[in-house]
């Protein structure tokens, strides 16, 4: 086996929750009366962790307004935002079988550690991953320190 470890981002990798990341981002502008942002500005800050994202989308510098937005968006998230999201066709059958095989799997994900529990309990997959990582326990990607954390905690060799 060439690789022993295989880390996935969640997001647009194995699950199709975009257009649940935009109409919960939109929803939280609208609740606190910021100018909503289209559809294709809001899916740009899809994978940064939830802080920097509404920082960055809504140009905010005041860190308790950014608690704000990110407090209204989780509220959307894992309450009454009725739009989908799906794991993609084959996802849950490709882990299946690479989990069968004897690799490690892992999640590093710009996602809260809450929101992805969320999502991992909605699909039943919390047992296939040995190790995830999410930008509110460490630095968000693209910084390294999350896939170095996974490789740390599985004994992974990136040498090798």
């Amino acid at each position: 086996m060439k690789y022993e470890l295989i880390v996935f981002d969640w997001d647009g990798t194995l699950m199709d929750s975009v257009a649940k990341i935009v109409a919960c981002t939109q929803a939280a502008a609208a609740d606190l009366g910021l100018a909503v942002p289209a559809y294709d500005e809001a899916k740009q800050i899809i994978g940064l962790g939830l802080h920097e994202a509404m920082a960055r989308l809504f140009d905010i510098t005041d860190e308790q307004q950014v608690q704000r937005v990110a407090q209204q968006y989780r509220h959307h998230f894992l309450g009454d935002e009725p739009t989908p999201e799906t794991l993609f066709e084959g996802a849950e059958e490709l882990l299946s079988q690479l989990e069968s095989d004897g690799y490690l799997l892992a999640v590093a994900t710009g996602k809260s550690r809450r929101g992805l529990q969320h999502v991992l309990a909605k699909t039943g997959l919390a047992e296939v991953f040995h190790v995830t990582r999410c930008a509110d326990e460490t630095f968000s990607k693209p910084h390294p320190q999350m896939l170095q954390e996974i490789m740390e905690f599985t004994g992974a060799d990136a040498t090798k």
